[in-house]
């Protein structure tokens, strides 16, 4: 198996590798990626009881972080409400091996989570020799980029829209003889569902960057659907947040719209490159050099 140096130095000197070469190198990248991932969802099995009471467990309890922050906001403004008391539901397993089921499927979400730094940056050692000098500077930092908007994303969604979330469904009835109790998997899904789609949702600026690095966005195009993006945006909050809570809907939202504003600003930027680019060609031609 050839090594990264010696596959980077193969393109330096010009020479091809093949298909079969190319997808060896493919397949020793994604094994180092998801080995990665294992050895986190290894870690997080073995910190099982503390990541379920602590993590997974801490937006359904009034001394949740969020929570505190809320009620103290709330003395601030003179506002009670805001307190979170109570937290009227409880979970249950309704299957024989729910629990043991549900422990392996957090353990593979954490791993992929806590993983995805490493992972990524596997896939993009592999993409980034294939790329041009221009195209290697201009994405110089992706994978600091990536991570911090991804990470970003997930705490956002953890610690703000997720207990938005739970705290408004939990509390949220038709009559009080109807008690909530949800099924675990239902909980965990909602906390993971949340959480990595705010991820994943705050790779808008690393959208807009690719896509306009090869010519399908503009400032101004961007400028111009503003407003449509707007009813996007709402949209998108709306599946993000799978309860009908305009305010939490709101929450989401308004990250999206300054991260599309950053995007606005990104596509600027990389047009003021490109116009540079094409002037400094122009002089040179001219020139005659």
């Amino acid at each position: 198996m050839a090594s990264d140096q010696d596959f980077d130095n193969e393109i330096d000197e010009g020479q091809e590798m093949t298909f079969l070469e190319h997808l060896e190198e493919l397949r020793w990248h994604i094994i180092r990626a998801f080995g990665s991932i294992v050895v986190f969802a290894i870690l997080a099995w073995i910190y099982r009881e503390w990541i379920y009471g602590t993590v997974i467990l801490g937006p359904s309890k009034p001394e949740f972080w969020t929570y505190r922050m809320m009620c103290k906001l709330g003395q601030m403004i003179g506002a009670d409400g805001l307190c979170v008391e109570a937290i009227n539901f409880k979970l249950q397993n309704i299957e024989v091996g729910g629990q043991f089921k549900m422990a392996l499927t957090t353990a593979g979400i954490v791993g992929l989570l806590f993983a995805f730094p490493y992972a990524f940056w596997e896939i993009w050692r592999f993409v980034k020799p294939g790329l041009k000098f221009s195209e290697k500077k201009a994405a110089r930092g992706a994978v600091f980029f990536v991570t911090f908007l991804f990470f970003t994303g997930v705490l956002f969604g953890y610690y703000i829209v997720t207990p938005l979330v739970i705290n408004f469904l939990a509390n949220f009835t038709l009559d009080e003889s109807i008690v909530n109790e949800f099924n675990i998997v239902s909980y965990i899904s909602t906390i993971a569902t949340l959480t990595l789609a705010c991820g994943v949702a705050f790779q808008l600026p690393i959208v807009v960057f690719v896509l306009s690095k090869v010519g399908i966005l503009t400032p101004a195009f961007m400028r111009e659907y503003r407003k449509h993006s707007v009813i996007v945006i709402l949209i998108v909050a709306a599946i993000i947040t799978p309860s009908p809570d305009i305010f939490s809907q709101v929450i989401v939202a308004l990250p999206l719209f300054v991260l599309y504003e950053v995007g606005i600003l990104v596509s600027a930027r990389i047009e003021r490159q490109r116009r540079e680019e094409e002037r400094a060609l122009q002089r040179r031609l001219e020139s005659g050099d």
